[in-house]
């Protein structure tokens, strides 16, 4: 009974998506041990800060869209419009994850305690975002993009532009495969009033925006080559990543939205496992030669 609950609730927040974020966020505490060894206790709470965060996000994200979801043929079977999970146990769920992230902040710094508040608040508001602008992929992409910088501040105490330029390049990767989500919703978009990209500048203009802001987050990470002074490996794995996101774009046609889950989940799940190999690679090849 208790490992159904669980399930149901993990599809709730989508948890496989996790994969999405978490491997830049692992990314970044390789980098930040460049210069300040990481502890194991660091790194479970850098963890469950990670997990607990999103949980609470896409929690408040599903209790906030509920009505909207309900009226969406594609999202109808969600959780709480089925009422397989009720809008007072959602809550229940987001508070308790809410809780769990602020005090693993709290576990790593005072400073990551005092920025969990507003992390948690820019999280929540998202939700809401649609509703009055179309730049909602990209606060979506700056919420989930502020992992890697998260992670740095968490383990050093310090930021650096270095490590913003990958909250960059996840910020645009996740606000460019968020775009292509989106594009299956345009019609319903334009019936409810609400804003997107593709209700805003129509499907094709849409893929074109999407194709930009990947480019910027290959851009972004192949940059970090010099930032980090990487072995020349690491850009053998960014090559990689580049052909990935147009093997994404090749997929998803104007005409064609048919294989939009396999883009979405299948090619960005490589796509973010290639970058956490890739500094993992450049780092290691580096302390070998």
């Amino acid at each position: 009974m208790m490992l159904s609950r669980i399930r149901t609730y993990g599809r709730m927040i989508k948890f496989s998506h996790t994969v999405f974020a978490l491997p830049f966020a692992l990314s970044a505490a390789v980098l930040v041990h460049q210069e300040r060894p990481l502890t194991p206790a660091t790194v479970f709470w850098i963890l469950v800060a990670m997990v607990s965060a999103r949980s609470a996000a896409m929690g408040f994200n599903r209790i906030a869209d509920a009505d909207l979801d309900a009226r969406n043929p594609r999202t109808a079977n969600r959780e709480i419009p089925l009422g397989v999970i009720s809008r007072r146990w959602a809550g229940a769920f987001v508070a308790v994850s809410a809780a769990l992230f602020v005090g693993a902040a709290a576990m790593l710094s005072r400073l990551c305690f005092v920025l969990s508040i507003p992390v948690l608040a820019v999280l929540f508001a998202y939700s809401y975002t649609k509703r009055f602008t179309w730049l909602s992929h990209i606060v979506l992409g700056f919420a989930i993009g502020m992992a890697p910088t998260a992670v740095w501040v968490a383990a050093s105490g310090t930021i650096t532009f270095r490590i913003c330029v990958m909250s960059v390049a996840l910020l645009t990767y996740i606000a460019g495969f968020d775009i292509l989500y989106a594009c299956q919703d345009v019609d319903f978009d334009r019936r409810e009033g609400l804003h997107s990209i593709p209700q805003r500048f129509g499907i094709q203009g849409a893929l074109k925006i999407s194709r930009l802001l990947h480019a910027v987050s290959v851009a972004c990470l192949a940059g970090m080559y010099e930032l980090f002074s990487l072995h020349v490996v690491y850009l053998f794995f960014v090559a990689a990543i580049a052909v990935l996101f147009v093997v994404e774009h090749l997929l998803v046609r104007k005409d064609d939205l048919s294989r939009i889950d396999i883009a979405f989940f299948n090619v960005n799940s490589a796509i973010s496992v290639l970058v956490l190999a890739a500094i993992v690679a450049g780092e290691t090849a580096k302390r070998w030669t």
